[in-house]
């Protein structure tokens, strides 16, 4: 096994559960299912197709002659005839009605459109229970005031809980676009080679009715309420671009929080798990690198520029078909949800173990509230019979001089002492100090929590309680 190229998507990063998904083994057992699918509706719709056919077909489902399906495809060319001919082997009273009528993107595309729904559908289930897990997080720190930052300078306080909405929320409008995808998923069905049905009709003996019939029957047999009305020989291939472009979404959206954890972890205010064993460094003993961030991030930046080859695909295809799309879906679709299944359970993996400093984020916040008080101050100034002009030009020079002393001589910040000590303002040191209260700072913040937990995102948990549980397992 190392002397060939192994994808690190399947060695390091995508579960099990997703890789089956995009599996050999996955793909061929779909294909027979079609197949029995459609052998099923065409005895439905009154071909000369027995019971005894349809139970042999069903008999070897499962069990598929790969060895027979490889060596004939040595000799064709071709995998869909390959694995027909296998099927045929074990089912020689059905092999003549095998495929009667279909091309080969009856069972390809078919089947990568029923892959795709079962990948978003695992998506989904991650993505509610990273959900839950930031929600947990948010609800314990939502009282927590901490340092907010615009352009990554100090700016008015939030709390720790609040930051985690914002992580939270993009979460939720990645769920809207994934829901709003997977019910629009339909099948190919059986539309022949150019998509006109006419191997069908021809089936049929002009019944139109049935033709349509045979493609609403195939679905429902495959867990589908309706195929696409329309088609080349192929589904239009901008599905894949709307697949891939929730993927994109999630991506963007991890990006960010990883980005957030990141610069957090530098303040040593926030950090993600780091193992007992963990190594940071291998010159540098005493680092604790964010390595799972900077995972998430890597693999978000593939996820994000992946969506630009279905884009390609989809705009250059001809007609009613060209086969340059083929090589192209292999790669891009597969490696599109095994990037962001990693991502997920990486989200996963970091949220449940989360440290915060209370300490550390205290001592940044005090460091920087007494130049956010000033407007307080200055309030309580006036009431005291002081002028608001005056004032606000003293507090001005004095928060000046506090900056200075901090940027240029490393020392505290000392504006509280330089206001005590100006007599215009006539308040006392500790009268200054009781204007320092953090949770005086962060406005609603910890009421808009409460209210985001409670009218958006509870909802969302309690509708799939099913589904929360799951864990991450992180392989390297």
């Amino acid at each position: 096994m190392n002397d060939k190229y192994q994808s690190p998507l399947s060695e390091r990063y995508a579960s099990k559960e997703m890789q089956y998904i995009f599996s050999p083994d996955k793909k061929f057992r779909t294909w027979r299912k079609l197949w029995i699918a459609l052998a099923e509706t065409e005895r439905e719709l009154g071909l000369p197709i027995t019971e005894e056919q349809i139970d042999e077909l069903k008999a070897h489902a499962e069990d598929i002659n790969y060895e027979v399906a490889k060596e004939r495809e040595r000799v064709v060319r071709h995998d869909v005839m390959s694995h027909v001919y296998a099927y045929g082997e074990q089912c020689p009273g059905a092999k003549g009605i095998i495929h009667l009528g279909a091309t080969s993107c009856y069972v390809g595309d078919n089947t990568d459109l029923i892959l795709m729904t079962e990948a978003l559908r695992i998506v989904r289930k991650k993505l509610i229970n990273v959900m839950d897990r930031l929600a947990e997080f948010a609800r314990t720190y939502k009282d927590l005031p901490t340092l907010a930052f615009t352009h990554f300078q100090p700016a008015q306080p939030t709390t720790v809980g609040k930051r985690a909405t914002l992580w939270l929320q993009e979460l939720c409008l990645d769920l809207e676009d994934v829901d709003y995808v997977l019910h629009s998923m339909k099948l190919l069905g059986s539309k022949g080679t150019t998509g006109t049905q006419a191997s069908f009709l021809e089936l049929f003996d002009g019944d139109h009715k049935k033709c349509r019939k045979a493609d609403q029957r195939i679905a429902e047999k495959m867990g589908f309420s309706d195929c696409y009305p329309v088609s080349g020989q192929t589904y239009s291939r901008k599905i894949d671009t709307r697949v891939a472009g929730v993927l994109a979404g999630i991506a963007q959206s991890a990006h960010k929080f990883s980005n957030d954890i990141r610069l957090l972890q530098h303040l040593k205010e926030v950090e993600e798990p780091f193992e007992k064993n963990q190594i940071g460094s291998s010159a540098m003993a005493y680092k604790r690198n964010p390595m799972r961030s900077e995972r998430i991030a890597s693999l978000a930046n593939y996820v994000m520029s992946d969506v630009m080859n279905p884009m390609l695909v989809a705009s250059t295809q001809w007609f009613e078909r060209t086969l340059d799309d083929s090589a192209n879906k292999r790669l891009s679709i597969p490696e599109g949800f095994l990037a962001v299944d990693g991502i997920l359970d990486l989200y996963l993996n970091v949220v449940d173990g989360l440290v915060v400093y209370p300490k550390v984020i205290e001592k940044h916040l005090m460091a920087e509230l007494p130049f956010m008080a000033t407007e307080n101050i200055m309030m309580d100034a006036v009431k005291a019979g002081g002028d608001r002009q005056e004032l606000h030009e003293k507090i001005r020079t004095l928060s000046m001089e506090a900056g200075r002393n901090v940027k240029e001589k490393g020392l505290d910040n000392n504006l509280l002492e330089l206001i005590a000590a100006d007599p215009e303002f006539g308040l006392t040191l500790e009268e200054l100090q009781q204007c320092m209260e953090p949770s005086r700072y962060v406005g609603r913040a910890p009421k808009q929590v409460e209210e985001f937990l409670e009218e958006v995102v509870q909802p969302i948990l309690e509708e799939n309680q099913e589904l929360l549980g799951i864990t991450a397992q992180i392989n390297v």
